[in-house]
């Protein structure tokens, strides 16, 4: 059964690079087809998508947070990391990382076959 382990800090200051690391067992994150997702919850909303990185390494990224997300891997310790720049307390959330089924990117809906971390919670604050 596929794990997923969100880790990072828990408080990241106005304006500095937060980075999270998502560390996958019992599944390769190069196994053909899968898709990583990186999620998020701000406090009082919903869940927000903000990117995907599959099984060749190439990567996509939500309009909205485009400007300011790169998402890379470590294959050799089959980690999957984000990086959100420039941040303001309106990216305060609980951060998830997600994998679909074959050929799915999960996003915003929870459903059978797919993994999900416990979720780790992130606040910008000075």
């Amino acid at each position: 059964q596929v794990q997923l382990q969100e880790s990072g800090p828990g408080l990241v200051k106005p304006s500095q690079t937060l980075s999270l690391t998502c560390t996958v067992s019992g599944g390769s994150i190069t196994s053909d087809y899968y898709y990583w997702s990186w999620i998020r919850q701000p406090p009082g909303k919903g869940l927000e998508w903000i990117g995907v990185i599959n099984y060749s390494g190439s990567t996509y990224y939500s309009p909205s947070l485009k400007s300011r997300t790169s998402i890379s891997r470590d294959t050799s310790k089959n980690q999957f990391t984000l990086q959100l720049s420039s941040v303001t307390p309106e990216d305060t959330a609980v951060y998830y990382c997600a994998r679909g089924k074959p050929h799915e990117v999960v996003k915003t809906t929870r459903a059978p076959g797919h993994y999900w971390g416990q979720g780790t919670q992130v606040t910008v604050s000075s």
